[in-house]
């Protein structure tokens, strides 16, 4: 190994790390090419990691994002329109970082560790934005569209425009789309600690984490957030005691709305045999995550709206899904919400 390192001063290119890989770590020499991409791409986001953190930190912070981004505003072709008004581009750069950190800030505090980075695409993104001058192209965290439908929704339901929400507020989201006993877990702290410094209220970021989670139930970080909204005492399952607290609700609606009724015990059944939980009688986090459609199972809960949408098949929307499998819920979402 010294003797190859030594003949290599300036390091090992693809070609000669082909000695390397089979010599020295046993690899055949087919998945040469494998292992140095891969180590070359830690390697650059290590890099990044150390450029991004403050000085003596151990992991990136919020206020970290937004110093090194707000450089992107001045510089990038797709953010030329927002340099008149610093208000937007503030409000812009809440959202790309708040987004970033939604994805990949497992323990969802404000520290992001190396591991959420190296574990996270943000390297090939940036490099992304950098090259691509329509930022409405880049889909994971920059685009401008994603940021003025989460504006929009916000600004809408903010009534006084004070930047906060409060439960009156929340509960004309989507045509008052969500039950009151799910609303009344969101200010609760119990799906997500509020950081809205208000007791009771809803500020711009705690607003991002909701409508993220509620518009694609799919995502890891959506599925922790409603799944600690569910599980009332907080024991990491959710039984069937908590399941029907949260379907009364949705029991009531359908009778008002004179909905065919479906009864609890019916539903418990399908969700049982939709999920297949590990345990009888007690879903985990696990059981959902593996699951193919824990979107369902929450919106069977507290989201009539979209409980009924896939009840009926609604046609459009399956053709839209299997059109464009590239897409997130949440992306498709967007796409239809700004070009209303």
């Amino acid at each position: 190994m010294t003797q190859l390192f030594n003949s290599n001063p300036e390091g090992l290119n693809s070609e000669n790390f082909i000695s390397f890989a089979t010599k020295v770590c046993g690899y055949p020499s087919f998945l040469a090419p494998t292992l140095f991409e891969k180590l070359a791409g830690d390697e650059t986001k290590a890099r990044l990691f150390d450029l991004l953190k403050g000085q003596g930190s151990n992991y990136v912070t919020r206020e970290d994002w937004m110093k090194h981004l707000r450089f992107l505003l001045d510089t990038h072709p797709g953010l030329d329109f927002l340099k008149g008004t610093p208000e937007f581009q503030d409000r812009y750069l809440e959202c790309v970082v708040e987004r970033i950190f939604y994805v990949n800030n497992r323990a969802e505090n404000d520290k992001m560790t190396q591991l959420d980075f190296v574990k996270s695409n943000l390297v090939k993104v940036l490099k992304y934005v950098d090259e691509e001058p329509d930022i409405n192209k880049v889909l994971d965290y920059f685009s401008y569209e994603h940021f003025y439908v989460l504006y929009c929704k916000f600004w809408e339901l903010d009534n006084d425009h004070d930047f906060l929400l409060d439960r009156d507020d929340l509960v004309k989201l989507s045509n008052y789309a969500l039950t009151y006993r799910i609303v009344d877990r969101i200010f609760s702290g119990a799906c997500k600690p509020l950081s809205s410094g208000t007791p009771d209220k809803l500020g711009y970021q705690d607003f991002i984490w909701l409508l993220l989670s509620e518009e694609d139930k799919h995502s890891e970080t959506a599925i922790r957030y409603w799944f600690r909204g569910i599980d009332l005492d907080g024991d990491g399952y959710i039984t069937p005691h908590e399941m029907e607290y949260f379907y009364k609700e949705q029991l009531h609606r359908m009778d008002c709305l004179a909905q065919e009724v479906v009864q609890f015990e019916d539903i418990l059944c399908q969700m049982t045999d939709m999920v297949k939980p590990a345990r009888e009688g007690y879903i985990s986090m696990l059981d959902l995550k593996r699951c193919k459609q824990p979107g369902v199972f929450f919106n069977v809960l507290f989201n009539l709206t979209k409980f009924i949408q896939y009840d009926q098949k609604d046609p459009g929307q399956i053709f839209n899904e299997r059109a464009t499998p590239e897409l997130t819920d949440w992306d498709r979402y967007a796409k239809i919400e700004y070009a209303r």
